[in-house]
């Protein structure tokens, strides 16, 4: 049985999909984008954005009963490579150890043209 997942802790979906769903322990999130949810802006540059990113992807977590330390897989998509080590070092103080399994994909282009969008796999 499914469970879906919603806070307003973190960027409302823009379309037909659900934040996050729940489903035998295993909470699937959809991607998260650096929005901030109480006032709908996006901060500037890539790290200002992987910071409000995470965090966003931390509220949701936390809404469906997990923590960071949960997440077993994460994709995350950024729109220019260059910024792959700036977003590692703020990707790395939310994930402080144990860090879960990952994808990294430059792509053209992401809603509202944000710089990244990270989506995560956690179990309970």
């Amino acid at each position: 049985m499914k469970k879906i997942i919603s806070t307003d802790k973190a960027p409302a979906a823009i379309g037909p999909y659900s934040q996050a769903v729940e489903v035998n322990g295993v909470v699937y999130t959809s991607g998260i984008i650096p929005v901030v949810p109480a006032t709908g802006e996006i901060p500037e540059g890539s790290v200002a954005q992987a910071k409000q990113a995470l965090t966003n992807l931390s509220n949701l977590l936390e809404e469906a009963g997990c923590k960071m330390e949960d997440v077993v897989k994460t994709t995350v998509f950024i729109k220019e490579m260059n910024d792959f080590s700036a977003i590692n070092e703020v990707y790395k103080t939310f994930f402080t150890s144990d860090f879960p399994a990952r994808s990294c994909v430059e792509v053209a282009r992401l809603p509202k043209d944000v710089m990244l969008e990270i989506e995560a796999i956690a179990v309970k």
